[in-house]
């Protein structure tokens, strides 16, 4: 493994996820303003029906089955799932909902540049992010037939004991990763990325939308209806 190797995969995963979260803070606490979608629907709807929900139903399936499949570690599921069929299941709900996250993505960006309108009212990080979208989608669903050369699930499991060894400060997670193809690698560098470029970017929104669940758990508000008949009292004192 070269130093660049130890660097991207070893140190970079910590740079990346420590600008994401206090750069999320950070824009939280000086700019809230900006903490926005910032949606082009008023410019023109056509294709973002479509576009918006195909991308965000293979993205949120994705991320939380990466989530879940990356740092699970193998022992709690071994007992009633194998390697290889998690393997499988990875490679098939992957594909399905990565078809879909890149199909929704291709239509975003498509609509993005080929209107005018919404063209000039882009930021540069509009375009910019969903380039980076678009190609992790693609890596993602590249990833695929190289899977299908390791169905027994072993370089899933190296993967995987990667993730987990970097969230929980191990030592000896880049060696992991020494037989693991430029497409895997290539794929891990741009997740990572986009990681650290989320807090300068639209995405922050995502944050809310999990902060919406705290509405799951918020107590009841008291509203006291008005009684009919009742006569309103003057701030100025009696009329």
């Amino acid at each position: 493994m070269s130093y660049l190797d130890h660097f991207i995969f070893g140190v970079y995963p910590y740079i990346a996820l420590s600008v994401f979260l206090l750069g999320s803070l950070i824009r939280f606490d000086r700019d809230q303003y900006s903490w926005k979608s910032d949606s082009s629907q008023l410019l023109r709807r056509g294709q973002l029906r479509w576009g918006s929900n195909l991308f965000h139903v293979g993205v949120l399936f994705l991320f939380g089955g990466h989530s879940v499949g990356m740092l699970t570690p193998h022992f709690v599921y071994e007992s009633f799932m194998s390697a290889g069929y998690k393997q499988l299941l990875a490679m098939v709900s992957g594909g399905v909902f990565g078809v879909l996250g890149f199909v929704g993505v291709t239509l975003l960006l498509h609509r993005r540049l080929s209107d005018d309108r919404i063209r000039v009212n882009s930021k540069t990080s509009d375009i910019v992010l969903l380039v980076l979208l678009w190609a992790q989608f693609a890596l993602g669903l590249a990833t695929i037939p190289l899977s299908a050369q390791h169905l027994d699930g072993s370089m899933m499991l190296k993967l995987a004991e990667w993730a987990q060894r970097i969230v929980t400060f191990r030592g000896g997670a880049v060696e992991l990763l020494a037989e693991a193809s430029w497409i895997f690698k290539a794929h891990m560098f741009l997740g990572m990325s986009i990681f650290f470029i989320f807090p300068f970017t639209r995405l922050v929104h995502v944050w809310s939308g999990f902060g919406t669940l705290g509405y799951v758990v918020r107590p009841y508000q008291v509203v006291r209806s008005r009684r009919v008949g009742m006569t309103p009292r003057s701030p100025f004192g009696r009329s």
